[in-house]
């Protein structure tokens, strides 16, 4: 009886040795097989063995894209220009009148009753051709200052830059009004020259 009680007693250790060991092959395996995925598998209290995510690993990690602002007082150039902490800024989307065409000055001075007074927010989305930032521009209201000026009459939709963001704010008949605008986006550069050769004899 003592003999049959000791052998049991040397089988359940030999049992729990070859469990323990292999248990440490285990681990080791998952070790060697570089998962970089998940950790070691835990249990639940369940007993159902879950997956843990692994940690933040800073070397792939890539940046988010910042929105740049810039935000101040604002100097007005013309209709569509604006120049904040000594940055100018082209507002997105929309064509004015230069100074010299027609409605030229009331779009600027539009701009300049718009702005005065107010801090004016521009989340930079570009620079353009010329060197200037493309930004679009808002009021301490939350008013966009594109869509402002397009609704004055003193602006038209660039559906070009602004995919006709624009659009339905116009007046009805304001490409007609704002002609030169309108030609300088359907590429008819001629009809400005034409009128700048005609300003140029009359002075």
């Amino acid at each position: 009886m003592e003999t049959l009680i000791g052998l049991l007693v040397v089988a359940g250790i030999f049992v729990l040795v070859l469990r323990s060991a292999s248990s440490q092959n285990s681990a080791s395996f998952d070790r060697r097989a570089g998962d970089q995925s998940f950790k070691p598998t835990r249990t639940s209290s369940a007993g159902n063995p879950k997956r843990q995510p692994a940690s933040y690993d800073a070397k792939t990690a890539e940046p988010l894209p910042l929105k740049r602002v810039v935000q101040g007082a604002a100097y007005v150039t013309d209709g569509d220009t604006i120049v904040i902490n000594k940055m100018q800024i082209r507002l997105f989307g929309i064509d004015a009148p230069e100074l010299d065409h027609p409605y030229g000055q009331k779009a600027k001075w539009a701009m300049v009753k718009l702005c005065k007074g107010h801090t004016v927010r521009a989340e930079v989305t570009e620079e353009d051709q010329y060197g200037r930032t493309v930004a679009h521009c808002t009021l301490p209201d939350g008013r966009d200052l594109s869509a402002e000026m397009v609704k004055l009459g003193l602006a038209i939709d660039w559906p070009k830059f602004s995919g006709g963001k624009y659009k339905t704010m116009e007046q009805s008949g304001v490409r007609r009004k704002l002609w030169l605008a309108d030609a300088r986006q359907k590429g008819r550069m001629h009809v400005w020259e034409k009128f700048e050769a005609k300003n140029a004899t009359s002075k």
